[in-house]
């Protein structure tokens, strides 16, 4: 099932995108702008995350290439990083860039745990509260860091969203445990 809305577009009382019968065929070029540049702009955070030298190095494509891929001249405006490269990248980064916006185009929400445990926490609701409070300080403290110009820069909402993500992880596994003390 299609989205009624694409990047802010409605696309439900646009005209078709796919001739068909009594439809007449209508250029896509309209809705796919604003996609290509969300995922080109994600894609050159991704090639950034890793670094220029290493992620030619993992995908086998010169600097370049790689810079037509994210590059928001309209001679490049089709071109687009293949899926292994995609692949190859987010696994060496720190965040799945282009995952991400591939999800948030579709309106899904991904779960990304980057929080790399060496022992499988013992302690129940317990623990969870504790976690959950520390969690909720350290967002607290981010966003009076970050409040404290008036101004919530481009990085310090990505931090803001980063904390958010890990609270939010703390109250899925604090249901998880409550659902297994309740069986």
């Amino acid at each position: 099932m299609w989205p009624n809305r694409l990047m802010g577009k409605d696309i439900v009382n646009s005209p078709p995108l796919c001739s068909g019968a009594g439809q007449e065929r209508v250029d896509s070029r309209h809705i796919m702008a604003g996609v290509g540049s969300y995922l080109k702009k994600h894609t050159e955070a991704l090639v950034k995350d890793v670094g220029i030298e290493p992620a030619c190095v993992l995908t086998g494509k010169s600097k370049a290439t790689l810079g037509r891929y994210y590059s928001d001249n309209e001679e490049h405006a089709d071109r687009f990083m293949p899926i292994d490269a995609v692949a190859a990248l987010e696994e060496a980064s720190s965040f799945p860039h282009v995952t991400a916006a591939l999800a948030d185009l579709k309106g899904i929400t991904l779960s990304y745990d980057d929080r790399r445990k060496n022992a499988e926490e013992k302690g129940g609701i317990n623990s969870d509260v504790i976690a959950l409070s520390q969690r909720f300080a350290m967002l607290m403290a981010e966003y009076q860091q970050s409040i404290e110009d008036g101004i919530i820069t481009v990085n310090e909402a990505k931090r803001l969203l980063k904390e958010t993500v890990l609270l939010q992880q703390v109250l899925i596994d604090m249901k998880l445990h409550l659902e297994d003390e309740s069986v």
